[in-house]
C-alpha cells in the first residue's frame, strides 16, 4: 500500500509513533502510516477535531475496548491508543497491501478457489471472535485488507458483546453499512447474535466472487426494503455453481437457517478438495495472487542494482512469477448513489477511503556516487518530498520472493 506525504497540518508524531505518511482517510478521521521507536510499522488512526464530541469520543474509547481482548492470526493486532487525548489515537498493526474491495474493483472476481480459501479464512476467524464473546457487526470488503501473509480483519468499531443489548445510539438505530447487513441488523433488532456475521461472510464472499452485493437498489430506502423483505432472493447472479449452495444458506433470511461458521469452513475445504488441492495449497495461492497483483500495481520506481549472483535464480523466480500471472479486468461494483438519503435512524459506517500517492516509492534505494548526498536529501534539493522512511519496503521485497516460490513450490 503507497502512502502519501504528510501534509503541512499533520502532526509528525504521536504518542511515540513516527507519522511517515498518509495511507486513508473518512468522515470521522485520518490513517497514517506509523512507526514505533523500534522500528514496527503501524496503522494510526487520529480522530478529527472537528468531529470529536463525547458520543465520538465514547464510541472511540469503546472501539479501543473491544480492541484490546480481540487477538487471533487473521486480526489485525492492538498496538496502543489514547482515547483522552485532545485528538483521540488509535494504533494497531500495520497490513501491507489493499482490502479486498479495491482489490476486486481493479482486477475483477477471484478464482473458485481463492473464494474459497477466503471464505474458510474469514469463518474460522470470526469463530475465534465470537468465542470471545464478540461480534463484528460491520463485515465487508473494506474491512478487509488482503497483507503478504493471508487476509486480516479491520475495524472493530461497531463490535459488540454478544451478551449485551447495549448501544450508544437509540433503540432500533441501525448502524452499519447496508450493503453487507443482515436483515435483523437492517431492521434495528436487539441483541444481535452471531449469524449476523454470517450473513456478512456470505455478503462478502459474493463480492469476491462476482463483484455485486447480495441487493442492489437506486438508493438506501430501496436497499433497506429489500434486505427486510422476507420473500427477497439474493442475487447471485454470476457465482460459480459449486459455490451456490454455501452462498444461499449463508445469506438466508432467518438467522436460524444459516450455517455456523465451522460449517461454513468444512463447505469452503470441500469446494476446494474437489478441485484437486488442499487448504494449504489454497491460501498459498490466494496469498500469491493478491501479492502478484500488488506488485503489478506499484508505480514504477528506479531500477534495483543488480542481484548478487547466489540471489540471481530466486530473483529470477519473483520476476517469472509477475509475467505469469493473469491480471483479471475490471469488473464494476454497483455502489450508492452519493445523493441518496438514509433513514433518519441510519448511521452508515465511516469507510476508510485510500489515499492516492502523489509521489512514486522507490523499489529499492540505489547506491549513491561517492561525496552524493543521500537520497532524501536530493529530493528535497530537486524541490520534491524524499521517499518515505518505512521499514515495511525490505519486509515486501522479501515477502515477494517468498510468495513467488511458494507459487512454485510442489507441496
Amino acid at each position: 500500500m503507497n502512502a502519501a506525504p504528510l501534509s503541512p497540518e499533520d502532526p509528525t508524531e504521536l504518542g511515540g509513533f513516527e507519522l511517515l505518511g498518509r495511507i486513508g482517510h473518512g468522515g470521522m478521521g485520518q490513517v497514517y502510516l506509523g512507526e514505533s521507536p523500534g522500528g514496527e510499522p503501524a496503522a494510526v488512526k487520529i480522530i478529527k477535531p472537528s468531529v470529536v464530541d463525547s458520543e465520538t469520543r465514547l464510541r472511540f474509547a469503546q472501539e479501543v475496548e473491544v480492541l484490546k481482548t480481540i487477538w487471533g492470526p487473521r486480526i489485525a493486532a492492538f498496538l496502543d491508543a489514547d482515547a483522552e487525548a485532545e485528538q483521540p489515537w488509535l494504533a494497531t498493526e500495520y497490513v501491507d497491501g489493499p482490502d479486498l474491495r479495491k482489490h476486486i474493483s481493479t482486477h475483477g472476481p477471484l478464482p473458485l478457489v481463492l473464494v474459497a480459501s477466503l471464505g474458510a479464512t474469514l469463518a474460522e476467524a470470526l469463530s475465534g471472535v465470537h468465542k470471545q464473546g464478540l461480534l463484528h457487526r460491520d463485515l465487508k470488503p473494506a474491512n478487509i485488507l488482503l497483507g503478504p501473509n493471508g487476509p486480516k480483519i479491520i475495524d472493530f468499531g461497531l463490535a459488540v458483546f454478544t451478551e449485551s443489548s447495549a448501544s450508544l445510539t437509540a433503540p432500533n438505530t441501525v448502524l452499519g453499512t447496508p450493503a453487507c447487513m443482515a436483515p435483523e441488523q437492517a431492521n434495528g433488532v436487539k441483541p444481535l447474535t452471531s449469524p449476523v456475521d454470517v450473513y456478512a461472510l456470505g455478503a462478502v464472499m459474493l463480492y469476491a466472487a462476482t463483484g455485486h452485493y447480495p441487493f442492489q437498489a437506486d438508493n438506501v430506502h430501496a436497499l433497506f426494503h429489500l434486505i427486510t423483505k422476507a420473500d427477497a432472493q439474493a442475487d447471485l447472479t454470476g457465482a460459480p455453481a459449486e459455490l451456490v449452495p454455501l452462498l444461499t444458506s449463508t445469506l438466508a433470511y432467518a438467522p436460524q437457517d444459516r450455517p455456523a461458521l465451522t460449517e461454513v469452513v468444512q463447505e469452503c475445504r470441500a469446494v476446494i478438495e474437489a478441485q484437486g488441492l488442499k487448504i494449504a495449497q489454497a491460501r498459498r495461492r490466494l496469498t500469491t495472487h493478491t501479492a502478484v497483483t500488488t506488485v503489478a500495481d506499484a508505480p514504477p520506481g528506479p531500477p534495483a542494482p543488480p542481484a548478487p549472483a547466489d540471489d540471481a535464480a530466486v530473483a529470477d523466480l519473483a520476476s517469472d512469477a509477475v509475467r505469469q500471472q493473469p491480471i483479471h479486468s475490471t469488473a464494476p461494483t454497483v455502489p450508492l448513489p452519493h445523493d441518496a438519503s438514509p433513514p433518519a435512524s441510519y448511521i452508515p459506517s465511516v469507510e476508510i477511503e485510500p489515499t492516492p500517492a502523489t509521489h512514486d516509492q522507490p523499489a529499492a534505494r540505489p547506491v549513491a556516487a561517492p561525496g552524493a548526498p543521500p537520497p532524501a536529501q536530493r529530493g528535497r534539493e530537486r524541490g520534491g518530498p524524499g521517499p518515505l522512511r518505512t521499514s515495511v519496503q525490505a519486509k515486501r521485497v522479501a515477502q515477494q520472493l517468498r510468495e513467488a516460490y511458494a507459487q512454485r513450490a510442489k507441496f
